[in-house]
């Protein structure tokens, strides 16, 4: 990230790259730790950690918007793949274009778990106020993760929605344990057996037609949103 830069610019993105990680471990670990406790972490001074970020919401708002954009990368790489994926399939070829529309899902949410883009959902929702420009971002990632879910929709069960993504991501960020690889490795296991029961059934009788059925709707957009503070509408004079 600081190639081609030079003296100042450097150290100031150095800086910059070191406060971000040590912020996003030490509010993961605890989302009210004081931002002095970042700074000793990023082993840079006080001074140097509000030239870059004012506060703390400033700094929780970078992280969460990195995590917005990474999703969001992640999603259209996927919808590419796909799309160059299923291109050459004709029109008498469905099956195909399904395989291709679940293999780009499932690879966007391995990528997905693996970048730990959703334990800042976990963590940090409703700890600050979004900026347009993040609800700009988080408008897109529904947009990306409705056409992920449509390309793939003949190959999953019954009843699966958009709004889901976002639990299971969730799902797989709340595994933790003391070892960062194997907590990846672990991630991956349930997200593996997240996606078996996302697939739909193999076969069209009506007994594996009714184990596919989900219980209840997808969460509303509300209730997968309701943890995130909504900005205040301008004051009119």
């Amino acid at each position: 990230m600081t190639q081609g830069l030079s003296g100042r610019r450097a150290q100031a993105a150095r800086n910059d790259e070191a406060i971000l990680e040590a912020a996003r471990e030490v509010f993961l670990a605890d989302p009210k730790a004081p931002v002095a406790a970042v700074a000793e972490r990023a082993g840079v001074g006080m001074s140097a950690l509000y030239r870059r970020f004012p506060g703390k919401e400033d700094m929780l708002r970078r992280l969460c918007h990195d995590g917005l954009l990474r999703y969001n990368a992640e999603a259209e790489r996927a919808l590419a793949q796909s799309k160059a994926q299923s291109g050459a399939q004709s029109e008498a070829q469905p099956a195909a274009r399904s395989e291709a529309g679940w293999q780009a899902l499932e690879a966007f949410l391995g990528n997905v778990v693996d970048a730990d883009v959703h334990s800042l959902t976990v963590h940090l929702a409703g700890t600050f106020t979004p900026t347009e420009e993040m609800t700009q971002a988080a408008r897109r990632s529904g947009e990306l993760a409705a056409r992920l879910v449509k390309n793939a929709q003949a190959a999953l069960r019954p009843g699966v929605g958009v709004t889901d993504l976002g639990f299971v991501l969730e799902a797989c960020a709340a595994v933790r344990v003391p070892d960062v690889g194997r907590t990846k490795e672990l991630r991956r296991r349930y997200l593996a057996v997240i996606l078996a029961g996302l697939r739909r059934a193999e076969g069209s009788d009506a007994s594996k037609e009714a184990i596919s059925e989900l219980p209840g709707p997808p969460p509303t957009a509300v209730e997968a949103n309701w943890r995130w503070r909504i900005p205040a509408e301008p004051t009119r004079k």
